[in-house]
């Protein structure tokens, strides 16, 4: 990989062809959902490497399971309360004549994922789970256009120093195949070096593309500092209340399998970006998907789709938190205080 890697011209997930992403929020509660879907059917799997997940459909996403493609996918907001994102996009999906062919019955197929955002400030005095009218509102906002930082599912994120948010970012390779990811940060660990000035994923930015501070060049940075979210939320953590979400997408044909790989090779942009990751008390997931049809990529190809999105997902987890945006009753400050 080389200088012969440029970002797709939104420098989004959507630079691959055919792909939308839809946001919807609500800024009182302090959450929200987003949905990625397509034009048509695309393959996809799932790896989890995050002690702590809240998901749905995701078996399905096993290279040996019988459902190749979905038909949309859900990262959301309201831990558990928010995988009704899902029936809300199924809902809409269902009213386009989407989803899987039984008999005269189509089923839309939407595995989905979600963060831990209940103590954030919001109000959570609901009296009807709000989800399923959030998830179908994202379907039918999506785009190829993508608001970051404080939007959809990334609206009441939170990072251990700072506000979280929703990222992207994408690569195009040499021989044109695309690739991107998308991203909520709700993590236990940093995304940020001691003193929050540089971000872990600095060797790998583009064009400035989250604050340009470039690398710390301070040694040693092993030891932690207090979390400034578990303060704020007055719980030590707890299982099950961080996450870090994310999908990996190219526009190469991959198989099922392949796809699972493009998701478990995308785990270590993760671990490059926030410090710690993976840890017993985050959700941490990737999907891995793919839109392209005819020949398989050649190996090289096939492994340089694989780093690209490890890449991608470092810098889409670093833009989330550079394009947080400060919102009344927040309980953490956004990286650039504005």
């Amino acid at each position: 990989m080389g200088a012969a890697f440029k970002p797709g011209p939104r420098n989004l997930i959507t630079d691959v062809a055919g792909l939308r992403v839809g946001n919807a929020q609500n800024d009182k509660i302090k959450t929200g959902t987003t949905v990625l879907v397509a034009d048509a059917p695309f393959t996809a799997s799932v790896h989890v490497m995050g002690g702590a997940p809240g998901t749905k459909e995701t078996d399905l996403l096993a290279p040996d399971k019988t459902v190749q493609q979905v038909d949309a996918l859900v990262l959301s907001g309201g831990s558990a309360f928010g995988l009704d994102a899902c029936s809300g996009v199924m809902d809409g999906l269902r009213a386009q004549g989407r989803g899987f062919a039984v008999g005269q019955m189509r089923i839309p197929i939407v595995p989905g994922a979600i963060i831990f955002d209940l103590i954030n400030g919001g109000a959570k005095d609901w009296d009807d789970n709000p989800y399923r009218a959030l998830g179908r509102a994202a379907l039918e906002a999506a785009t190829p256009d993508v608001a970051l930082g404080t939007a959809g599912a990334g609206t009441g994120a939170l990072a251990a120093m700072q506000k979280g948010g929703l990222g992207s970012a994408s690569l195009v390779l040499p021989d044109g195949t695309t690739v991107g990811a998308l991203v909520v940060v709700n993590a236990l660990g940093s995304v940020t070096t001691p003193g929050d000035r540089h971000f872990w994923a600095a060797p790998f930015e583009i064009d400035s593309e989250f604050g340009g501070a470039g690398p710390d060049p301070r040694g040693g940075l092993v030891s932690p500092e207090p979390s400034l979210k578990e303060q704020a939320m007055k719980v030590q953590a707890t299982g099950g209340a961080n996450t870090t979400i994310a999908i990996v997408a190219t526009d190469a044909h991959l198989t099922k399998v392949q796809c699972h790989r493009l998701a478990v090779t995308a785990h270590d942009g993760m671990a490059r970006a926030i410090v710690p990751s993976h840890t017993p008390l985050d959700g941490d997931l990737v999907f891995g998907v793919a839109t392209g049809s005819g020949d398989a990529p050649a190996p090289q190809i096939l492994r340089d789709i694989n780093a690209a999105a490890a890449i991608c997902l470092s810098r889409a987890i670093a833009r989330a938190v550079y394009e947080a945006t400060p919102a009344e009753g927040d309980i953490l400050p956004t990286y650039r205080k504005g």
